[in-house]
């Protein structure tokens, strides 16, 4: 996610690092060039490009003398601020205020992954406590209603049976009133979608609107389609008023248009998106977070959060605490590995951690389960002190690692280059990310 944008900005960005007190405008310039032609590489509306760099430019020009960083740090921290500002600041939750049930109207075009998409909704809400109920609205595609069906069932929660010949606005009036029967206090409607934006459809959904009269309309739209994702939201926006957006099939290398110009072409806030295809993948989103990421600063609260699922609090204070400490070693990083099944993507879990995003490149192409295997078998072949200290390996000790382990010298050179780079990033971030409030935030 965002891997080719991030490459590029944070390459244009590096030359500003390592000038350090002389940072002239030509220099300014040329780097926030290389930002612009990345972003609208990465298919960013071209407005929206335009006003994020005119007030950047705007920031750098008035950028008083800098005691604590250099300037060139400076601006990668001006960039971050204005990148989690055009995304719209901070996570924006669901609407649950008033008397339950809650009603979440899930609307978009045929094929942006609705159906999946309320079935990874509703497993996301039952993990938070939430009692969800899922009504298939949708008649008009085919095995739609079967679909959602046997997605409800995998994700154990109970999914409304329409009747024979059931129209969509019957099968959500009957729907509501067996959720209320049944003490479901969170409704998601699946509804029926078109190749494209239609009367027929808008009719029907302004139908569905009136009769249940949702907190949260959501458009999921598929982030694959770049600006045109941003398109159909406004086309659905102004027909039906959405509160948010769910981003689909953001875990390959879609391009980052949809989701970093949907908050100032729209209007609306990115709610969620979708990760990948088992029930699981589906994550808030968080601009903070997401420009991080971008910059290459990793994203370490999510981490936190996919670490406390799979550990008990006990074993996530301590991991967590080498963290804050700097005390992270080879061994931890070989454990997490061996966890990292659970949590989910190899490759996106990689781009949380600060630093160790260097191993998408690591023996020359994208992390799999196979490098996966590789790291860990180096760091096997260590002694326990060398995966605490790794500064002691001479020549003679990576031959012996490289030999043990099945791999080259050269991976195990490249192996600890990345451990030394992960290490120096975590002790820049861990200030903010790891203070004492974050972590009770998590762990209480």
């Amino acid at each position: 996610m965002f891997d080719k944008l991030s490459e590029k900005i944070t390459g244009s960005l590096q030359k500003l690092t390592g000038r350090g007190a002389r940072l002239n405008e030509a220099a300014i310039k040329e780097a926030l060039k290389e930002v612009r032609l990345a972003l609208l590489e990465a298919d960013v509306n071209f407005r929206v490009v335009k006003g994020f760099l005119e007030r950047v430019s705007e920031r750098i020009m008035v950028m008083d003398h800098i005691t604590t960083i250099t300037p060139g740090q400076h601006v990668i921290k001006m960039v971050y601020e204005e990148l989690t500002a055009l995304m719209g600041t901070a996570h924006q939750g669901l609407d649950f205020k008033g008397p339950p049930p809650h009603v979440l109207m899930l609307v978009g075009l045929q094929g942006s992954g609705k159906t999946t998409t309320a079935a990874k909704l509703a497993l996301y809400l039952k993990k938070l406590g939430r009692n969800a109920y899922l009504v298939p609205a949708d008649v008009a595609r085919p095995a739609a209603v079967h679909q959602l069906t046997v997605l409800a069932e995998e994700a154990g929660v109970p999914v409304y049976a329409p009747k024979e010949g059931e129209t969509p606005l019957a099968i959500v009036g009957a729907a509501l009133t067996e959720a209320a029967r049944l003490n479901r206090d969170t409704v998601l409607v699946d509804t029926a979608g078109r190749l494209t934006v239609d009367v027929p459809l808008m009719e029907e959904l302004s139908e569905i609107k009136r009769r249940a009269r949702p907190r949260e309309i959501l458009l999921v739209a598929d982030a694959m389609t770049g600006q045109e994702a941003v398109t159909i939201a406004r086309d659905f926006n102004d027909r039906l008023g959405v509160t948010g957006v769910i981003l689909t099939k953001m875990e390959g290398d879609a391009r980052a248009g949809a989701a970093m110009s949907m908050r100032a072409a729209v209007g609306k806030p990115l709610k969620f998106i979708g990760t990948g295809e088992r029930l699981d993948a589906i994550e808030p989103f968080h601009p903070d977070r997401t420009a991080s990421l971008i910059l290459g600063m990793g994203d370490v609260l999510t981490l936190m959060e996919k670490t406390r699922e799979v550990l008990d609090q006990e074993e996530a204070q301590a991991y967590l605490a080498k963290f804050n400490k700097g005390n992270f070693t080879l061994g931890d990083l070989r454990d997490q590995f061996r966890r990292l099944s659970k949590m989910g993507s190899f490759e996106s879990l990689l781009s949380m951690i600060p630093g160790i995003g260097k191993l998408k490149r690591f023996h020359g192409s994208k992390p799999d389960t196979q490098q996966m295997n590789m790291v860990v078998a180096i760091i096997d072949s260590m002694t326990p002190e060398e995966r605490v200290n790794p500064d002691i390996l001479d020549a003679s000790r990576r031959r012996r690692i490289a030999r043990g382990s099945g791999t080259s010298v050269a991976d195990v050179n490249s192996l600890i280059r990345t451990f030394s780079d992960m290490r120096r990033m975590l002790q820049q971030v861990s200030r903010q990310n790891f203070r004492p409030e974050v972590l009770r935030k998590f762990f209480s």
